[in-house]
């Protein structure tokens, strides 16, 4: 039996909770990291190394991961990725230097890569097209909400009962949502478009939209990366902050995230009705978000982690209202049992531009200071922005669904 309207908020819950399951996984080093580098005698190039490890495993996994999902469906495809990412992380309790934390980040990188092509899938199945963007802004707040409840809570958990601790309680989570998954979701509702055969794998990649999009993200994601992976360690470098200073200030950008979520989707509206064309208004979305992400450049300025936090806090609202838009615009172009495979392959973009700007930050740190760095992340987002503005309106084969300028 088909599950009922309502249902589809309670579909957005779990990616939205799986979201902020996989970002408590991802930020569970990065927020230790200041006491582990101390601990196993890290450098700033081997943790950079240990970052790139996740990436790497990342890259491969997204290139296959969306081809799976759309093969095995969102029930089975959410239900191994998340099984994969948290027995993962549930390993890095008994890992005891930079080798062992590299091995746990490459496994947890495999399981990852398939969260954000399952929750596309999910939204483009179950939401239409005038509430997608909303429906994105939502699920991917929970990366923010994660990254927001990660300082304190994992600073708390390891100073009462161990580093170690921390890792298997984050992990076990994920066990805990699988079982309620597989208890609840049976399938999606029935789509009234017209069923298409399948889209072959030689058809996306003679997509010029999919090679742009890709590209795209190459330079957009490794800031957001850039935040998540390295901010601890700024504050810890920059402001001498101990763990419990780092476990009450870190979560502030990751909060200001979560509103951008909401504010690139609900932006989505009023900008759709004044342009008539879903794609064009979630594209000026992504160029005004992306302006905000520019105030990284006045990190050279700053005087005070005050400062600093408020101009990172800036960026990442910037980051999470275009990624609201970005994540509704595969669903705008390519036909539903196509999206997670659209955007798994996109996310090899992703792992590749984090993977190479994670190395390029470990060396500017390490060499000079992160002075530089952030002037690089702050150039970044304006050449994403141009590459979404300026990609083509349609997939570019004759199975595309894209949908009309004017419409819906």
């Amino acid at each position: 039996m088909e599950m009922t309207r309502q249902s589809k908020w309670l579909v957005l819950a779990f990616a939205f909770s799986a979201t902020v399951i996989n970002y408590l996984d991802r930020q569970t080093l990065s927020v230790l990291a200041p006491v582990l580098l101390v601990q196993y005698q890290i450098s700033a190039v081997s943790y950079a190394r240990i970052v790139s490890a996740f990436m790497l495993a990342y890259t491969i996994s997204n290139g296959l991961s969306g081809r799976l999902l759309d093969r095995l469906g969102s029930r089975a495809g959410y239900a191994v990725t998340i099984a994969l990412w948290s027995a993962a992380e549930m390993l890095h309790a008994f890992a005891k230097g930079a080798l062992g934390l590299g091995i746990c980040r490459f496994f947890l990188g495999i399981g990852e890569a398939g969260n954000y092509p399952a929750g596309v899938k999910l939204i483009a199945e179950w939401f239409p097209v005038k509430e997608r963007s909303f429906a994105a802004g939502v699920f991917n707040s929970g990366a923010a909400i994660g990254a927001i409840l990660a300082p304190p809570l994992l600073a708390w958990i390891a100073l009462s009962f161990g580093i170690r601790a921390a890792f298997l309680i984050v992990g076990l989570l994920g066990f805990v949502w699988l079982a309620a998954w597989l208890t609840v979701y049976k399938h999606p509702p029935q789509s009234s478009m017209e069923r298409l055969a399948p889209v072959a794998t030689s058809q996306l990649l003679r997509s010029k939209f999919l090679w742009q999009f890709t590209f795209s993200k190459v330079f957009s994601d490794p800031v957001w990366y850039f935040y998540t992976f390295w901010f601890p360690q700024y504050l810890r470098a920059e402001f001498q902050f101990t763990l419990k200073e780092i476990g009450a200030t870190a979560w502030i950008p990751f909060l200001t995230a979560a509103v951008g979520n909401i504010a690139g989707g609900l932006l989505f509206v009023p900008l759709s009705k004044w342009s008539r064309s879903p794609q064009t208004a979630r594209r000026m979305s992504v160029l005004i978000f992306s302006a905000l992400m520019t105030s990284a450049l006045g990190i050279p300025a700053s005087t005070s982690p005050t400062m600093s936090i408020a101009l990172v806090s800036i960026a990442t609202f910037g980051y999470s209202g275009a990624l609201a838009n970005l994540l509704a615009l595969p669903a705008d172009v390519f036909q539903h049992d196509a999206v997670a495979s659209v955007w798994g392959f996109a996310s090899v973009g992703s792992g590749f531009g984090g993977m190479l700007f994670a190395l390029i930050t470990g060396w500017i740190v390490q060499h000079y200071s992160f002075v530089p760095a952030f002037v690089l992340f702050g150039i970044l987002p304006a050449i994403s922005a141009v590459l979404i503005w300026t990609l083509p309106k349609d997939a570019g084969f004759i199975h595309s669904s894209a949908l009309p300028e004017i419409g819906d």
